[in-house]
């Protein structure tokens, strides 16, 4: 007993404050091995995209910690995978993609209750589908979880999936704005998939309604995608996981990050619950690259983040807390990925308002012609300005603290959730390449 005593004392950071609880295991969904093989197939299948030569894997491959290694990524007009990814000269792209391709760890756990880094897909009990999205009253009722939702956004998207205007039949359907319904972008979609024999055997194995007759539906697609990936890349097993379960101890320059993450670098105010997110907004000066989220008609690159979704005030250049599993194996950093290293991004982070100013580029970006410069907001005093100002003031970090929180930041690694579970396939139905 004095020993057991003795080790709980050892396990506890004298100088931490508040910590979250353990991560909920009855917070993911569980489902049969046949939806989450299913699943993988359709994340690594380009038959989801309008030119057929994009898969979700594209821009989130477990070789690059579920991200692309880029600062913005490359969907449509692109071919290679990773920060080797560049534009195809026989299909240019007309932009990169808005923002910083996002992290997929622990994005099923019933914890998450916003998506995006502007959370225009959340949760919202009040309306018929029980989501809040772009699409508003069109919105498909049907999705199992908020995260089946969100994953079939990218496919309308022409930058992304879908391809450019008059490319494809996808293409076109979203230029006429038949997103949903008989005949729309996504039941296009269900239909290239469910005229694959090897598929509709799948889904008949996956889904009894199916297996009794029922039509493939789009939403079936995305709730076999998202089932996968929520046991692909479930992250509950890092060494501060064991800790808060009481399994083991962090060591002394994790303990001291920790301490300074729940107390006065005041981390742990916005990273906060066991998923270390407050699924909330705030505006944190992170710096702005590329085209921004302006309409093709507009002549600014402007990303004014939350407020896009909210329409008030407040909201301007808010983004979405990320969660932190495997954050030191996930950048480029910021909504933009405008940091390519950690540790000055936290050094920027802190310390917001000036560190914009003193910003000088770090990003990961192929070079491609013709498209808009990509540091119209940097080199734009008035933005540069207006997005320094939105952040609240911060406290400046020294290299000693800067060492703790990286330490601290390490014990968030999972690495089995990295590596994934069933890992990447051979091939799949539709024949088409696999990005490896």
């Amino acid at each position: 007993m004095k020993a057991i005593l003795l080790l709980l004392f050892v396990a506890l950071p004298a100088r931490a404050g508040d910590l979250p609880p353990p991560i909920d295991p009855a917070g993911y969904s569980q489902h049969s091995m046949e939806e989450f093989q299913l699943g993988r197939l359709l994340f690594y299948d380009p038959i989801l995209s309008g030119n057929r030569n994009i898969s979700c894997a594209s821009c989130h491959h477990p070789r690059f910690a579920t991200g692309d290694g880029l600062s913005l990524g490359l969907g449509e007009g692109g071919t290679g995978l990773g920060p080797d990814r560049h534009p195809d000269p026989m299909n240019m792209p007309e932009q990169r993609i808005p923002r910083n391709a996002p992290p997929l760890f622990n994005l099923g756990h019933r914890d998450v209750t916003v998506l995006f880094h502007d959370g225009r897909i959340e949760a919202d009990p009040d309306r018929p589908s029980g989501l809040r999205t772009p699409l508003e009253d069109e919105m498909v009722q049907g999705f199992a979880s908020l995260l089946s939702a969100q994953t079939m956004f990218p496919v309308l998207s022409p930058d992304e999936m879908a391809g450019h205007y008059q490319e494809n039949d996808v293409a076109k359907l979203v230029r006429q704005g038949r997103l949903t319904g008989p005949d729309g972008a996504w039941d296009t979609i269900a239909g290239r998939v469910a005229d694959i024999p090897e598929y509709a055997r799948r889904f008949t194995a996956a889904y009894p309604e199916i297996a009794a007759g029922r039509d493939i539906d789009f939403t079936d697609i995305s709730d076999a995608i998202a089932a996968f990936m929520a046991h692909e890349w479930r992250a509950d097993d890092s060494l501060f996981d064991r800790y808060l379960r009481g399994e083991t101890t962090l060591g002394d320059a994790a303990s001291d990050g920790l301490a300074l993450f729940t107390g006065s670098a005041g981390c742990a105010t916005c990273h906060s619950g066991p998923l270390l997110s407050d699924m909330s907004f705030h505006a944190m000066a992170a710096p702005q690259l590329g085209p921004g989220k302006a309409e093709r008609f507009e002549n600014h690159q402007r990303d004014i983040g939350r407020l896009r979704v909210t329409g008030r005030a407040e909201d301007a250049y808010a983004f979405r807390t990320p969660m932190l599993r495997n954050v030191t194996e996930t950048g480029p950093w910021g909504h933009a990925g405008a940091h390519d290293d950690l540790r000055g991004f936290l050094r920027d982070h802190a310390d917001p308002g000036p560190a914009i100013e003193r910003y000088r580029d770090q990003s990961v970006l192929p070079r491609i012609e013709g498209i808009v410069p990509d540091f119209w907001a940097m080199e734009n005093p008035v933005e540069r300005a207006a997005i320094a100002a939105a952040a609240n003031p911060g406290t400046p970090l020294d290299e000693r603290e800067l060492d703790a929180l990286m330490a601290f930041l390490g014990s968030l690694t999972d690495r089995g959730s990295i590596d994934g579970r069933l890992g990447i396939p051979d091939a799949v139905p539709s024949g088409l390449p696999v990005d490896r």
